[in-house]
Parts: C-alpha cells; structure tokens; sequence
C-alpha cells in the first residue's frame, strides 16, 4: 500500500516509538513485546492499513465480527498482507460463550480471555476435533470487579490446576484488565500483582516450563504496561482513532 488515507500507518509507526521507549526504560528488547491491534468496531480499511503497516496481530473481541474481518481482510490483497508477505495472526481478547468455542477453535491463533474452567475445556475438545493446538491466557478479574470476567485472584493457583492438563489448549500466561483509573500511572500496580500472579503460577511444577505471557495495557495505558513486563498490549484506539 503505496498511500495511507486513514493515518493507521502513522499512528502504528508512533505507537511502536513509544513501545520502544518504554522498553528502553525497562531495560527489556522490543522483541519482547507483541502489538495487537484492537479491531473491534473498526471498518476493515483501518484494519487492512494496520496490517499492511506491520501490525502482526489481530485482537477481536467478538467470534462474529472476527469472521468479518477475515473474510474481508482475505477478499482485499494485497492491502491486507503484512509486508512480509505473512496474514497477521488473529487473537480472541474478548470473553468467549461455550457456544462459540467451535468456532473460535478454528478461527483464532492465540486466546487471551479463558475466564472459566468450562470455557478452557470446551476449547480443547473442539481443538482436538480439528487437530490443532493453540496457546491461550487465562483472564484474572484482579479487582474482583462485577462488570468484568475473569478468576479471582486469590486460590488461583488450584482453581487453574485442571488445566494443566489439556492437550490441545495449552495455557500460556495471564491477562488482565485492571480496574478504571484516572491517568496511566494509576495502572501500574494492577499491573505488577499481574506480573507477581504471572510468577507465581510458574513456580508450580503443574506450569513448569509455560512461557509465562501478560496481556496487559490498552491505549491509554500500554506505556506503563510495557515498563510492567507486558509481552502482549492490546492497543485500538491509539493506532485506529475512534470506532465507526
């Protein structure tokens, strides 16, 4: 794509600059953080503009519209090619209902929102089904918030304990919301219990050898994220303006 009349190029472009600085902050590479792009209610030309920036990963939030904007994105080459000549890789941010894990056992390449054991469960039969395997995160509600999905905090580590013993869905890491706040910094202790829960899972012989990823940070927030340990931010707004 040779002009970007949306400005998604640029906006990717200073979004990676800020990632990068606040990688250099601390003291982390840049290749340990993953930009997904919050796709959510934006029109596929944003999302086509993102990619065919460099944009690696697609994080949806419903199956619905995931299916739309993979067969849009597909129906649209070359724009819709990362440079490297790769499709992005599509991730499933959003809560997931038991009724769609068929669907989002072959739409999706990486889960961040298993929220319940039933949910984790009903993944890997429908990804054994079709032969294939994937990675996903479990969500953690740190503030036990009502609006909000996610295990709770405290007993995590036995809630989790069945788990470990999927085939198919393997859990990989965390991922979390924090509760609302009113600047980026408010953030950053959610933030470090994430990391502190991330770490301690890995210290059971149940998890020994996970990758030990964290979902954390959206738009207004992923700078603080990222100097957290982050190794995934979800990032919309920042890179695509407003929804449609």
């Amino acid at each position: 794509m040779s002009e970007d009349p949306t400005g998604v190029a640029a906006r990717v472009a200073a979004v990676r600059r800020r990632i990068a600085a606040a990688c250099e902050r601390a003291g982390r590479r840049v290749e340990e953080v993953t930009l997904v792009a919050a796709a959510k209610g934006q029109p596929v030309e944003r999302l086509c503009a993102g990619v065919a920036a460099g944009v690696e990963a697609l994080g949806e939030n419903r199956v619905q519209e995931a299916e739309a904007h993979r067969a849009a994105l597909a129906a649209a080459p070359p724009a819709g090619l990362h440079p490297a000549g790769l499709h992005p890789a599509w991730h499933l941010i959003g809560p997931l209902q038991s009724n769609k894990a068929k669907a989002a056992a072959e739409l999706f390449d990486l889960v961040h929102s298993v929220d319940r054991v039933k949910i984790a469960r009903a993944l890997d039969r429908e990804l054994a089904a079709r032969g294939r395997r994937i990675e996903a995160l479990v969500e953690v509600n740190l503030g036990g918030e009502a609006s909000k999905h996610g295990f709770a905090p405290e007993g995590l580590g036995d809630t989790l304990r069945p788990l470990a013993d999927l085939e198919h869905l393997r859990i990989a890491g965390v991922m979390v919301i924090p509760p609302p706040g009113d600047a980026p910094e408010a953030s950053r202790p959610w933030f470090r219990r994430a990391r502190e829960i991330r770490d301690e899972l890995a210290e059971r012989p149940e998890w020994a050898g996970w990758r030990g990823l964290l979902s954390m940070g959206m738009s207004d927030d992923f700078e603080v994220a990222v100097e957290e340990g982050a190794t995934h931010v979800r990032v919309g707004t920042a890179l695509f303006g407003g929804r449609r």
